[in-house]
């Protein structure tokens, strides 16, 4: 991983940037973590319960900040079921995922979301100077989210989860789905950077072989340099553009 004092200055050959929607573009954490309480304090009491323990519900902060932040949802959902001592066959996870899902929407069209100042600065930007953009979510509702947040129509291209069935892109973090997002901005990974905060869709940037990995911790504790982030920021005003195509992570 490179460091702040190793800014990775790219030259020309930067013709697309590749964005995650969760944690990069929309502070989507707050109804994320409202949306996991509402599912999972009515398991926990009945599991409690039938198996004569006291309930403990949810904690919107430690538990969203500890299990699932940085996190695909499944993983996120097994991690903070099994720090309750409890296992759930695959198909009970997945239902609770889709729960939460649908509460996370619920959340999003009550409350509304807000894309980062940062990210919404940035991407101007990358436009002002040629870059293409394009924003990709394996989750259904990510085209939706951008849509509520008012930042849908930045994007040259916007992939989500509605887009994978039928097509063969993944429905989980995988560098195949950033490199459909290159060819459909007609970049080349080598020449595409790809921000992300989830560490499963860092790793799968890196394998794709793109030209720049940026991790986005914001909270702190994902550990995305481990996952192969060449940069690791907690806010995307610490990146700089530079030139008409130079992408600078740390430089002022």
């Amino acid at each position: 991983m490179r460091t702040k004092n190793d800014p990775c200055v790219l030259g020309d050959e930067i013709n697309a940037v590749i964005f995650g929607v969760d944690g990069v573009i929309i502070d989507s954490a707050r109804a994320a973590a409202a949306a996991w309480k509402t599912v999972f304090d009515p398991f926990l009491r009945t599991y409690a319960a039938a198996h004569e323990l006291g309930f403990v519900p949810f904690d919107v902060r430690r538990d969203y900040l500890r299990y699932h932040h940085g996190k695909p949802r499944l993983a996120g959902a097994r991690d903070f079921l099994a720090s309750r001592d409890i296992t759930l066959p695959y198909d009970d996870l997945r239902g609770l995922t889709t729960r939460q899902e649908e509460f996370f929407l619920a959340e999003v069209h009550r409350h509304g979301v807000s894309a980062f100042a940062s990210a919404v600065t940035l991407i101007r930007e990358t436009h002002r100077r040629g870059i293409r953009t394009a924003a990709v979510s394996t989750q259904r509702y990510g085209t939706e989210v951008l849509r509520n947040a008012g930042v849908v129509s930045m994007f040259d291209i916007v992939l989500d989860g509605l887009d994978a069935p039928g097509t063969g892109l993944p429905s989980c973090p995988d560098s195949a789905l950033f490199v459909q997002a290159a060819l459909r901005l007609g970049a080349k990974p080598g020449c595409t950077a790809v921000v992300e905060e989830n560490a499963a869709a860092v790793l799968a940037a890196q394998r794709g072989g793109f030209a720049l990995v940026v991790g986005i911790d914001r909270l702190g504790g994902a550990a995305l340099g481990e996952h192969g982030a060449d940069f690791v920021v907690t806010d995307l005003s610490e990146l700089r553009l530079r030139g008409r195509h130079h992408l600078t992570p740390g430089a002022v």
